[in-house]
Formats: structure tokens, sequence, C-alpha cells
């Protein structure tokens, strides 16, 4: 079966090249390999940006999307989802000098998101009634926080893991959580009636049942 995926959102998926070789690992990818295992099919992974995977989905060129991706109500029109395996928050990313802490204070700043995610809404919902606040959307969210560092951004929104270790690495930035944000589920995309929804969910049940779940949550977030 073939996965697509974004990978350049760390832990979820992310490119690993410590063993010599150019290798695609993370939270996601362990869970599609235990699913492939459990299911008995050979997943392959096929990077592309992130406003492609639906797409890819509904031309039939991916089975399934792992992207640390939320199963909207704008996306449930386009795809079929699993049962979430994994919840999380966004969280506003800026310098350490910003002062800023809220979203309310991003009126008049230009804020960075990955282009075609939650995040992106999040933003242009908050741009209705933020006066001033404008959405630069990017494909990929290394590109994002080298907005903010070099100051072209005010700030970005980026899902609460993954900005976690951007900002670990960058001792300038800061993160600024968005108190009145709700956990937001993560999920499996499929194409429209897609076979797999059932076996997935079967295999993603087991896991959460048997700890494998709780172990790879551990291993990659450290929670």
């Amino acid at each position: 079966m073939t996965m697509a995926t974004s990978a350049d959102f760390k832990p979820y998926e992310f490119h690993d090249l410590t063993s010599g070789k150019d290798e695609i690992v993370g939270f996601d990818v362990d869970i599609a390999k235990y699913i492939g295992k459990e299911l008995g099919y050979e997943v392959q992974i096929n990077d592309m940006n992130f406003d492609g995977l639906v797409p890819a989905l509904q031309t039939k060129r991916a089975d399934f999307v792992m992207a640390g991706m939320n199963p909207t109500p704008d996306r449930e029109k386009n795809v079929d989802f699993s049962v979430v395996y994994h919840e999380a928050r966004n969280t506003i990313v800026i310098k350490k000098d910003s002062g800023i802490t809220k979203l309310d204070q991003l009126a008049g700043k230009k804020v960075a998101v990955q282009l075609g995610s939650t995040q992106e809404t999040t933003a242009k919902d908050a741009a209705k009634t933020v006066q001033g606040l404008q959405v630069v959307s990017l494909n990929k969210i290394g590109e994002i926080v080298e907005e903010v560092k070099t100051g072209r951004v005010d700030a970005a929104i980026i899902e609460d893991h993954v900005a976690k270790g951007f900002v670990e690495n960058n001792e300038g930035l800061q993160l600024a959580p968005i108190e009145t944000a709700e956990s937001t589920g993560t999920a499996i995309a499929f194409p429209k009636g897609s076979e797999h929804v059932a076996e997935f969910n079967k295999v993603i049940k087991k896991m959460q049942e048997n700890g494998e779940m709780d172990k790879l949550i551990q291993k990659w977030f450290g929670q």
C-alpha cells in the first residue's frame, strides 16, 4: 500500500539522515508499519507537499495519508477518515523578544502557516476578528520557522508537538499556547469509500488497548 505524507512535520514524519541514507521516520511512520504488519501489507511512503495529500487520494496516487492530519468537516467532504489516534493543540511560535503571548496580540502582524493545514484555517478565522492580521501560507514547516527567525513574519501557528521540537533547537524562539484552542484529533485519511477504513480502525483500537500506541507516544513525544 502507498502512504502519502508531508515529511517535514517532526516528530510525526521527517527525513532522518543519521544512518547515512535518507529515511522517512516518525510517529505516523511507526504506526503505519505496525498496521501494515498486522494486516499483511508492505507500506511504501511517498513524500509530497501537504496541500497535495488529499488530491493524491482523490486521483488514486495513494491508498492512505498519514501526516498529522485533522479530520475536519471540509476534508470529510472529499476523503474518509479512520478513528482518531492522537490528540494535539495549536500554538503560536514567536521570537522571545516579541512580547506576544496570545492570539489577539497578532493585530497588524504577519503570521505564517502551512498551506492547506488546519493552522491555516485557524489563522484565517482569527483574521476575521483580529484587525490587520495577515496570513502567509507556505509549503514546509522549516520554511515557516525560518520566516519567524529572520523576522520576515512576526509569528507562526503550528501544531504544538511539532512547534516544541523547533523551539528546542532554536533558542531565540518560544511558544505561546492558544488557550482557547480545542484539542484536535489526528486521523488517517483514505479515498472516499475505501475498504481499508474498517480494518485500519481495528488495528488502531488494538494498539490503544495493548499499550502499543502509548509506547509510540512516549517514544516520539515523551509523554
